[in-house]
């Protein structure tokens, strides 16, 4: 197998895998569990907030800080638009509230999966092989909780559970594509590399600070949810910075 075969194996482990085992998960709940979803939203988002921080921006930033500015602002410019488009789309169809969120959360996550994937990439083929397991690693890590985060409205709003943990899994998808894009933009330059995690960083912000924290927020009026984000940064902080 070759270095591309691996990338693109280890990625749909992270991806895939991280989000079929919590969507697996989230089919234990039987009922509405707006708490427990607010829950999953927030420390999902304090994961993803400690690998943009200390991982990706830490990477990208040094000695390119206007590469990387302007990445992260394309990043996030880029997401919003498509999210918007999404979530006009399903607001034409007649679903539960709770039906509704697992959808657009399933595209958003599905949507920034895709720079994820570029991230584990570009490690790749920087010729850092221990930097991209961990990426993987990390990545596939915060996917459970997303995996959760989707499976869980879904199945209490109606959804047959089976079909909602097959839909989280497949929002981990999109991660493929984005490793072999990432794998091939990242072989160009130190400078592309920037330019990558940088669009992923931005991508990855807009998920945290327009979807899951505002729909962790309105489900569960509570300062719990905040406390659940400052403990998924500790968590996400403690991986990324393990191997340093």
């Amino acid at each position: 197998m070759g270095m591309l075969g691996q990338v693109l194996l280890v990625t749909a482990a992270a991806g895939i895998g991280g989000t079929g085992l919590g969507g697996g998960a989230a089919c234990l709940f039987r009922r509405d569990s707006s708490r427990t979803v607010s829950l999953l939203l927030s420390f999902a988002a304090g994961v993803m907030v400690a690998v943009v921080c200390f991982d990706l921006l830490a990477e990208a930033a040094p000695g390119r800080m206007p590469v990387t500015t302007v990445g992260i602002l394309a990043g996030y410019g880029v997401t919003a638009g498509l999210n918007r488009a999404l979530e006009r789309r399903e607001r034409t169809e007649e679903r539960s509230s709770l039906l509704l969120a697992g959808v657009v959360m399933a595209a958003a996550i599905a949507l920034h999966n895709v720079p994820e994937g570029m991230v584990i990439g570009t490690a790749f083929a920087g010729g850092e092989a221990g930097s991209g397991w961990l990426l993987a690693a990390v990545i596939g890590l915060h996917n459970i909780p997303e995996g959760m985060a989707v499976a869980v409205p879904m199945a209490a709003g109606g959804e047959r559970r089976w079909k909602a943990a097959a839909t989280a899994a497949l929002t981990g998808a999109p991660t493929i594509l984005g490793a072999a894009l990432g794998y091939a933009v990242g072989t160009l330059s130190p400078a592309a590399l920037a330019a990558v995690l940088s669009l992923a960083s931005g991508a990855m912000l807009y998920v945290v600070f327009a979807e899951l924290l505002p729909e962790a927020a309105g489900l569960w009026q509570s300062k719990l949810p905040a406390l659940a984000a400052v403990l998924g940064m500790i968590v996400g902080m403690a991986i990324t910075l393990g191997h340093g």
